[in-house]
């Protein structure tokens, strides 16, 4: 599979996050790290505005109103059953149960936990990426 064109060669993250101040952080983390990133705080903004093979990564978030991160991931793979994707999430007890009941298919990494220090952000998002 082709990416569209990248002329800047730096890897695409979209992060959809309903927390204005979390997106915000998360953006401005990834491009100091060297990420190419869009970021919507509305789900059905950023599912109207995928393109697929424009991007590495989705970083959702899985509470949010209107549509969820899950059912955001659902109707995103409807369109791209390519892109990496993982998930974000604040509770102790929705990442556990969540990582160990509801979506035991996907890979357990998929899951991160708010809140994650920077370092350690870019380090599993580089492990997702390179997996």
């Amino acid at each position: 599979m082709i990416k569209k064109e990248n002329i800047s060669g730096k890897k695409r993250v979209l992060i959809v996050d309903d927390e204005p101040d979390i997106s915000l952080i998360l953006k401005m983390v990834l491009e100091d790290s060297g990420f190419e990133v869009h970021s919507f705080e509305d789900p059905i903004s950023a599912l109207n505005s995928f393109e697929v093979d424009l991007y590495d990564l989705l970083i959702l978030d899985i509470k949010m109103p209107e549509m969820d991160g899950f059912e955001l991931y659902h109707e995103i793979r409807k369109k791209d059953n390519e892109v990496k994707i993982c998930f974000l999430t604040a509770s102790e007890m929705y990442y556990k149960k969540l990582r160990n009941e509801e979506f035991r298919s996907l890979n357990k990494d998929l899951f991160i936990q708010k809140p994650i220090e920077n370092e350690e952000l870019i380090k599993e998002i580089n492990k997702i990426l390179s997996s």
